[in-house]
């Protein structure tokens, strides 16, 4: 079984979400639970770091955008920092990497993002 981490903690702008681990179908309630959590109360920018994200699979990565879509019908988004190479694959399989933003930076530096 799979195990996913996840830590939250507040960012400069929004919710600062530090994933580890491997997302796929056995965590892929705890990544929803998680996300529409981190969604309530009106949050319009959210900044994952999957550094520490080894694997993500196609439900995972459907969850992640389903999260960037709900944040941008609020006038936000989510930005997804520093993906290891079989989650940027992934992203890049499926397109996800043109519908939410995906950046090599560290969290720190995404103020310019979330300030637009």
């Amino acid at each position: 079984m799979s195990t996913l981490r996840a830590e939250v903690s507040t960012g400069k702008c929004g919710p600062l979400v530090t994933l580890s681990g491997e997302a796929d179908v056995t965590t892929a309630g705890q990544l929803s639970e998680l996300m529409t959590a981190q969604l309530t109360g009106g949050t319009r920018h959210l900044t994952i770091d999957a550094a520490g994200l080894a694997f993500a699979d196609s439900m995972s990565v459907h969850i992640l955008l389903t999260a960037a879509q709900t944040l941008a019908e609020r006038g936000g988004g989510l930005l997804l920092l520093h993906p290891q190479r079989p989650v940027a694959a992934v992203l890049h399989l499926t397109g996800v990497d043109k519908l939410i933003t995906v950046r090599e930076e560290t969290s720190e530096d995404s103020a310019s993002f979330l300030e637009t």
